[in-house]
């Protein structure tokens, strides 16, 4: 009977995620116990799962964002963060282009990633349904919002 050992090798320095004993240990974020103390926009509301505010994460920011029935985000670009975002539920639309006249639909099961610097407005096109999507950026949830625009300059958006 052949014996298996698991050996571990550690690459680099990960002293900066060690707790006060020292010890690196994974962390959890218990569901309940989300950071909702992070950057907004508008009525698109993110909860930090992973995130500098509550973990020893430095590089990354991955949450869950959500918007009400018939709700969107006020214009804006998340600085030099790469986004990428997954839906969970709903059909959301993003505009971007000049005056927001570009857009692109998501469904559940959709992908999305959003370059750094691109401002883009994420609309909830349902207004009886959530709209619900996981986000992780790199380095942060970097939110810099920009000046309104008219729910009537979205093509087909309407609210709740």
């Amino acid at each position: 009977m052949s014996q298996t050992t698991t050996e571990y090798r550690l690459e680099g320095d990960n002293s900066i995620y060690a707790q006060a004993d020292g010890k690196v240990v994974p962390v959890v974020t218990r569901a309940g116990a989300e950071d909702t103390n992070t950057a907004q926009s508008g009525d698109c509301i993110r909860v930090s799962g992973v995130s500098i505010q509550h973990t020893p994460a430095t590089k990354i920011w991955f949450g869950q964002v959500s918007n009400t029935p018939g709700y969107r985000s006020l214009p804006h670009h998340h600085g030099e963060a790469e986004t990428g975002g997954y839906v969970l539920r709903g059909h959301g639309r993003i505009y971007f282009g000049e005056n927001y006249s570009e857009f692109i639909d998501m469904k559940a099961g959709d992908w999305v990633f959003v370059p750094p610097f691109m401002p883009h407005v994420e609309a909830n096109m349902s207004v009886t349904d959530e709209l619900v999507w996981l986000t992780a950026r790199t380095p942060e949830n970097l939110v810099v919002n920009l000046e309104d625009v008219a729910d009537e300059t979205l093509a087909d958006y309407r609210r709740a």
